[in-house]
């Protein structure tokens, strides 16, 4: 399986569909809100967004969501990466609910060769996550700094810390 890429692989214009999907469960929802100290009603209390809300259910955070689909990327854009170095916007298109399931795909819109290192270059993306019936529930712009190939020979190839299994 393929991890990330070095510049040159990339492709302006490629597309990359991120598999498999995750159905999302409230379990999911209820940590992910737990773990980063989000309580709003909205998302842990099913009798509040019942009664009050446009939605009648609890909605999933929209930030698990980006998260999800960012790591959903990393196998086919960020696996390589030297560092994350901008996210330029983020929507949040449509809500997901607990049992959707989230697709991603990105599309690679520019690169760019490092203005001081010749030995990596930066990587424009932008990521849509979507829903089983294909409505498009996330979108995200990035750039991300990746290594060259030659940055990959002088580290010691594609897994410089791997040990190697004894005989």
């Amino acid at each position: 399986m393929q991890f990330g890429r070095t510049f040159e692989e990339f492709e302006v214009g490629a597309v990359y569909k991120h598999w498999p999907g995750k159905t999302v469960t409230e379990y999911d929802d209820h940590l992910f809100c737990l773990l980063t100290m989000n309580h709003h009603p909205l998302h842990m209390d099913s009798n509040y967004a019942e009664s009050t809300t446009d939605f009648g259910k609890n909605v999933v955070v929209g930030n698990y969501i980006y998260s999800l689909l960012l790591g959903m990327s990393v196998p086919d854009v960020s696996g390589k990466a030297i560092a994350n170095l901008e996210v330029e916007s983020l929507k949040h298109i449509a809500p997901t609910f607990h049992g959707d399931t989230i697709y991603g795909e990105t599309t690679v819109l520019d690169k760019t060769p490092s203005k001081s290192k010749n030995d990596r270059g930066i990587v424009y993306v932008e990521t849509k996550g979507y829903k089983q019936d294909g409505t498009v529930v996330c979108v995200f712009r990035r750039k991300v700094m990746v290594p060259t190939e030659t940055y990959i020979k002088e580290r010691g190839g594609e897994q410089p810390g791997r040990p190697t299994p004894a005989k």
